[in-house]
């Protein structure tokens, strides 16, 4: 059962208002001495800031992270995972329904971007852009509204690559496979890159194309398809992207465009396991009826940037991002209809177009003080429906979310030692929806009056860092997070007459509160953080499925706390060891006496994890990454005490490779590396026998990559 213990809740807060405040007393002149170059990142302020004088615990996940994982798997879900551990277990698949960042959904972006789709969540942020398209990932832990709706777990916000200096060719060919069967198991991918610079003109465009085979798991036998919620097995990716800009003075204009496709090959179909006696769902070579599960995004951005006019720096960003994911079909009996002769094979497809601007105004010594500001507003415009594409249905209507905020981020670096921020951001939405009707599968389909509803919230966080030594660091935030329920399962699901968009009380958006307290130690040999979290939701969102496996939303009280501990000791020249681990606890209120008394489900909480690493460079032509994922057991237990559901923890060992050999480096990666056999968190938590999935068993994956 999880510990959602008031009085450390009190303690943390307390804690907090102390870190933020106690420093006040002792202010000092701020000291001139030169600071030690920092990794900056942008994603925590919306502007360039070094990481000691960010209060959140962040996750820089750099270039060489990315090589080493898309090494040994380039599927998104399980490289964060293996660097984060408060990230849940990846799926495996191409949905990730269930992948949560500290117990809650983070918000995907693509240089800021957003890709989540929160008004119909389709679960399929984590395919929208190859892996090899990016530079580095800023990783944001809990809930805030820094980038506007969307981030109650956090930010993972995916760097795309910049142009070279100097033009370049890039070349990368890949082949993936396991030892059962090499023909149905290759996958095999291509990558071009040319980059470079003429003048104040860079440009930068790729192409990637890969296709994957089926995947065996440790006993040989062939991994069930996820044919409904889509799988990334027997797969052809497409990834277009084109990144060009001009520079002048201190001005930049830039445009991106990530044309993205994934889709299945429809020549595989699953065959139900056994979950009950722990028979896993497998597949065969089938034909699969309807058309091909897929995700296509589409995304243009374009940016303005000049570091100097009136005393500020300005950026501009207005983007336009596409998406449709389609999902498998089948006659489950919420298509089932009498006007189209009673049970129905059908499938749907999530549409999305997400437009919007980005001000974002910054400000250093303001006054010739030591006050700083980074202010501005957003625009955001989000259509999306559910369409069942085969019947010409529509299963969630169309939805028309509008969102203006305007927000000020304030930081004061006038005491030694010390960094202040403290912030506000104004949220106003509008949701239209026109008339409409359920399925009939819901008690016979319900005409929905249709409304347009506002929500006004302001939105608080403050923070703060103290230098308490050369080697010690402490930092605090309080933070509040902004985001919609998933619109689409709710309005779909209203199967009670005379309802109506404007007073459904479901629909009341979801404001998450944020606290976090943590440690840092860093004598450059050895570093190490502690962080304690807790983030709480009076009226928060937990999905539930149903016999068929669709979810459905509760909407209850749910309170989420934990910790995360991460070391790395720099051995030698040679050596690097790493050690992170994440422990979680969520509960929620499950009979409305606003307590919470139920453990969160694993479609909503992640497993305890810790996460090993030793790399080593062997010489200046070869190194390595040896990493070691423990899953650990679970219980979720009701209010009454009693075990609902268990999952037994594994380990998994990866080995990345690289050796450089003339122009060209080769990378091989072998994952699962002991053939461990499992099946996947998910998997276990869910209890269903067409998703009885067991994890990948020992694959190897090798590379030769080439810039000339």
């Amino acid at each position: 059962m999880a510990t959602h213990n008031p009085h450390l809740r009190n303690a943390l807060y307390s804690s907090l208002a102390a870190t933020l405040l106690s420093p006040m007393a002792v202010a000092q002149q701020a000291s001139d001495e030169d600071q030690d170059i920092e990794e900056m990142i942008v994603t925590a302020s919306r502007s360039a800031k070094p990481l000691s004088q960010i209060s959140n615990t962040v996750t820089l996940i750099g270039q060489q992270d990315l090589i080493q994982q898309i090494g040994v798997n380039n599927d998104l879900s399980t490289i964060l995972g293996n660097l984060i551990p408060s990230f849940s277990p990846s799926r495996q698949k191409m949905t990730s329904a269930g992948e949560s960042l500290r117990g809650r959904d983070p918000l995907y972006m693509v240089d800021g971007v957003p890709q989540s789709n929160p008004l119909r969540d389709g679960s399929r942020d984590g395919h929208t852009i190859d892996p090899l398209m990016l530079e580095r990932i800023e990783v944001i832990h809990g809930a805030n509204a820094i980038h506007g709706m969307g981030a109650s777990g956090g930010i993972i916000n995916m760097i795309t690559r910049r142009p070279t200096q100097q033009w370049q060719h890039s070349v990368r060919l890949e082949g993936v496979g396991q030892s059962e069967d090499v023909s149905e198991s290759l996958g095999y991918g291509a990558s071009y890159t040319l980059s470079g610079r003429t003048g104040n003109v860079d440009f930068l465009g790729s192409a990637t194309y890969r296709t994957s085979g089926i995947s065996y798991d440790a006993d040989g036998e062939v991994i069930g398809f996820d044919n409904a919620q889509g799988d990334t097995m027997d797969s052809e990716t497409l990834n277009l992207f084109l990144k060009t800009g001009y520079e002048w003075d201190d001005q930049r204009i830039e445009l991106t465009v990530n044309d993205y496709e994934v889709a299945g090959n429809n020549d595989w179909i699953a065959v139900d396991g056994d979950y009950a006696n722990g028979v896993p769902t497998t597949a065969i070579e089938a034909e699969v009826l309807g058309k091909p599960v897929s995700n296509e995004i589409t995304m243009f951005s374009a940016s303005y940037s000049n570091a100097e006019i009136l005393g500020h720096n300005l950026r501009l960003q207005a983007f336009d991002q596409q998406f449709a994911g389609t999902y498998g079909g089948g006659t489950f009996a919420t298509y089932a209809d009498p006007a189209f002769g009673g049970t129905v094979f059908d499938q749907s497809q999530n549409n999305s177009t997400k437009r919007g601007l980005k001000l974002t105004l910054a400000k250093d010594n303001i006054a010739d003080t030591s006050l700083s500001v980074v202010y501005g507003a957003d625009f955001l415009n989000d259509e999306t429906y559910q369409a069942l594409v085969l019947t010409g249905r529509d299963w969630v209507p169309k939805t028309n979310y509008e969102n203006l905020a305007l927000f000020a981020q304030f930081e004061f670096t006038g005491i030694d030692k010390l960094t202040l921020t403290a912030g506000a951001r104004r949220e106003d939405s509008a949701l239209e929806v026109d008339d409409f009707t359920t399925l009939y599968s819901y008690n016979g389909g319900q005409l929905v009056r249709g409304g347009s509803p506002e929500f006004s919230d302001t939105l608080a966080n403050g923070g703060a860092t103290y230098q308490i030594t050369d080697q010690w660091r402490v930092f605090a935030n309080m933070s509040e997070g902004f985001s919609m329920p998933d619109v689409g399962r709710v309005l779909r699901g209203i199967n009670v007459a005379d309802q109506d968009v404007e007073t459904f009380l479901n629909l009341e958006p979801i404001v998450t509160d944020n606290a976090e307290l943590g440690f840092e130690f860093d004598n450059n040999v050895l570093s190490a953080q502690l962080s304690y979290f807790a983030s709480d939701s009076d009226f928060g969102q937990r999905l539930q499925a149903n016999a068929d496996g669709i979810y459905a939303v509760k909407r209850e009280k749910t309170e989420i706390d934990g910790y995360e501990f991460r070391t790395q000791w720099i051995a030698s020249a040679a050596d690097v060891f790493g050690l992170r681990y994440a422990n979680t606890d969520g509960e929620y209120d499950s009979d409305g006496d606003d307590r919470v008394d139920t453990d969160l489900g694993g479609a909503n909480m992640s497993p305890n994890r810790v996460n090993i690493s030793w790399e080593r460079t062997w010489s200046s032509a070869l190194n390595t990454r040896l990493q070691i994922n423990v899953v650990q057991d679970r219980e979720f237990n009701n209010s009454a005490g009693v075990e609902t559901a268990q999952f037994d923890g594994y380990t998994t060992v990866d080995l990345f490779a690289e050796y450089q050999a003339g122009a060209g480096q080769w990378r091989l990666g072998l994952q699962n590396l002991s053939n461990e056999d499992y099946f996947t968190y998910y998997s276990q938590t869910q209890g269903s026998d067409t998703r009885n999935f067991k994890g990948i068993g020992r694959s190897m994956s090798l590379s030769w990559n080439m810039q000339f």
